[in-house]
């Protein structure tokens, strides 16, 4: 059974597509229909032509079968857009890149970074310590430090909140950093911060500003960070790994956690969204910035963003202190908002729920990956899945 959309479009734009057939049929045999994954969405455009979208698997426990139109709890798929809605302000010359974090959040004008001794004065953080995950701050899922710890204790990674946005800057400041902003790279709660900024220099919670700024210009009707009761039917479960090896429900779609007004827009990692929207927003990040006649940023704004952004310029491996992430970490760079390889220029970012996308600007390729199973580093889903598509191209610019 052929799965790609158009075979002729695939042939059209250098691809191919028995090859795209075979990629499809390997990971559903694989992690679908051997039962470790509860389903996937799969999709592959080039040049913006939709070449493969096929679903397979169940949606929810009862064995609903996964729809086109379904709704995923994205994860850190979020932090691309809370950069980008970071960026659009710089260019509004509202804040800049080299600015200290405490000019909007003076709550952190005490910080210090933690040692064996006591602690001692953190070098000022700036808002690209935030973008590019070295500002110190950390995640209680890294399981590393007595830090961390108190992150777990204090629940500060959790998409739902109990506490506002101030309440939750408040707890951060009181819990010293891993170390001096810049010194080092770990994933962490930067971009949730980074929402914050937003929210503190444009005057809008984060939900509105997404709306208003970047989701109704690019038409992305389905992301949100709050299920509306209407479109309930087409969220999705979401699946997390037992002790046994098999998967059992975490969040029920039709009673989800992400029903619920929180108190906190995680723009670390609370958005709900859908293939087709996702689709649109990796499309104006090809674009550099523009799509259907909505600029959202400048091309110039785009291409540094999915520039390596580490100190020295260096990669993860060299700089990275993180047991968790959503990348690799050997020839692996960061830049303003994801990671990217720093030979092939390929940029992507994932989510926990082991959501994944990722864009080659030389190709004009973007692959979406879309499934809600935890953690996300169960399987190696994402590199045979990149490089199956790459083996299927023919045709090169």
């Amino acid at each position: 059974m052929g799965q790609v959309t158009d075979r002729a479009a695939a042939e059209a734009a250098g691809m191919d597509a028995d090859r795209l057939d075979a990629l499809v049929a390997e990971l559903d045999a694989t992690y679908v229909a051997s039962g470790k994954l509860p389903h996937m969405h799969m999709l592959v455009s080039r040049d913006e032509q939709l070449l493969l979208s096929v679903v397979r698997g169940r949606a929810r426990e009862d064995g609903a079968p996964l729809r086109h139109d379904a709704l995923y709890r994205i994860a850190s798929m979020t932090k691309p857009v809370t950069s980008v809605a970071f960026m659009m302000l710089v260019e509004q010359g509202k804040v800049a890149l080299d600015d200290p974090v405490t000019d909007v959040i003076p709550e952190f004008a005490s910080l210090r970074v933690g040692t064996t001794d006591g602690s001692v004065p953190a070098r000022p953080m700036q808002m690209i310590d935030l973008m590019r995950h070295t500002s110190g701050f950390t995640y209680g899922l890294q399981r590393q430090t007595p830090i961390d710890a108190r992150y777990r204790e204090l629940g500060l990674d959790e998409f739902q909140q109990r506490r506002t946005s101030d309440q939750f800057i408040a707890a951060l400041a009181g819990l010293p950093l891993e170390f001096s902003p810049g010194d080092q790279w770990n994933y962490s709660v930067s971009t949730d911060v980074l929402g914050v900024v937003v929210e503190r220099l444009s005057g809008l919670d984060l939900e509105a500003f997404f709306q208003q700024r970047i989701f109704a210009p690019l038409g992305m009707t389905d992301t949100t960070f709050m299920l509306p009761d209407a479109k309930a039917d087409r969220m999705t479960d979401a699946w997390r790994l037992d002790e046994g090896g098999g998967i059992v429900v975490a969040d029920h779609g039709a009673r989800s956690a992400w029903r619920r007004t929180g108190c906190f827009h995680s723009g670390g990692g609370g958005l709900v969204s859908s293939v087709a929207d996702y689709h649109r927003f990796a499309r104006m990040l090809l674009r550099e910035g523009e799509l259907d006649g909505a600029r959202l940023l400048a091309p110039e704004t785009v291409r540094r963003m999915r520039t390596n952004q580490l100190p020295g310029g260096g990669d993860l491996a060299s700089l990275s202190r993180a047991m968790f992430s959503e990348a690799d970490y050997q020839g692996v760079g960061f830049g303003l908002g994801f990671a990217m390889g720093l030979a092939s220029g390929e940029y992507y970012w994932g989510g926990v729920f082991s959501t994944y996308f990722w864009i080659d600007p030389v190709q004009r390729l973007i692959g979406i990956f879309m499934t809600q199973h935890l953690p996300s580093s169960t399987y190696p889903v994402r590199a045979r899945l990149r490089q199956g598509v790459a083996d299927a191209i023919v045709k090169r610019p």
